[in-house]
């Protein structure tokens, strides 16, 4: 989806001048990030804890519009947050978006939701991180796990080092042992800042400040992309779940108990067939 080397996003969008207005949202945590942006500055931005974001987001979206002083009609594209997160968020923040898009007939982009909060916490840390050498975005990801991502800092950006993991909160510390690391999200980074720690890590940092703005950089992380002409297509564009939905899993365990049955009521129907 994005380059592996990540820019900050005043020159994300000081790439994307050339593009109109570009609506940013993100919906796979609890709090919602929303932001737009245009021919390289961003005209409104937001976020705001969210109970049910399919019944707020139409709403928040209208508001944000309102206060950037655009209509719907003149989006030039959507950029989206495809996760990981919540299956329910990242499914109504991708539905809305692709039934936008498609309406309006703009472009779609899908960003990586951890693309997106490593950068807003370069912009937001900018010096204090140069005491980090990993910024690792964390995630409750349910089960006893979390997800993770590891952005190493360079002179150049933030560099990905990894796709999404999921993995334990012991697991992650071991992980990233032994580096200087900035925290970042909400509960569950705490709880691995917590537990860092404990450990003994020295020069650690922990951040949620990146949540309030990831909006801005969804926005111009898909604004750049954008104007580079790289949409994805609404058709085919899926949530980043890295593991498969509980659904999803009921779904299989429920086909492979029926097909199990009915392979034994076949056998035991041959069976009986014969014995006559």
């Amino acid at each position: 989806m994005t380059s592996r080397v990540l820019c900050r996003a005043d020159k994300l969008l000081a790439s994307s001048e050339s593009i109109g207005p570009v609506l940013g949202l993100d919906t796979a945590g609890p709090i919602a990030a929303l932001a737009l942006v245009s021919n390289g500055k961003v005209l409104a931005e937001g976020a705001h804890p969210a109970v049910s974001h399919g019944a707020e987001l139409p709403r928040a979206v209208e508001t944000l519009l309102a206060r950037a002083g655009t209509r719907l009609s003149a989006l030039a594209g959507i950029a989206v947050g495809i996760g990981p997160g919540s299956f329910t968020g990242l499914r109504v923040g991708l539905s809305y978006a692709k039934g936008l898009a498609m309406a309006l007939g703009c472009p779609v982009a899908g960003v990586p939701t951890f693309d997106a909060i490593a950068v807003a916490a370069f912009g937001e840390h900018g010096a204090s991180t140069a005491a980090a050498s990993l910024v690792c975005p964390v995630a409750d990801a349910r089960k006893g796990e979390v997800y993770a991502g590891l952005y190493g800092l360079k002179a150049e950006g933030l560099e990905k080092q990894s796709e999404p993991l999921v993995m334990t909160l012991g697991n992650l510390v071991k992980a990233v042992s032994g580096a200087a690391v900035m925290f970042v999200g909400d509960g569950k980074a705490r709880e691995a800042f917590a537990l860092a720690s404990e450990n003994g890590f020295q020069n650690i940092v922990l951040s949620d400040a990146a949540l309030e703005t990831r909006g801005r950089c969804i926005a111009a992380l898909g604004a750049e992309r954008l104007s580079r002409g790289e949409a994805d297509s609404p058709a085919t564009l899926e949530p980043l779940y890295v593991r498969a939905s509980e659904f999803t899993f009921k779904h299989k365990a429920a086909r492979t108990a029926a097909t199990a049955e009915e392979t034994l009521w076949s056998r035991e129907k041959k069976n009986s067939s014969g014995s006559i």
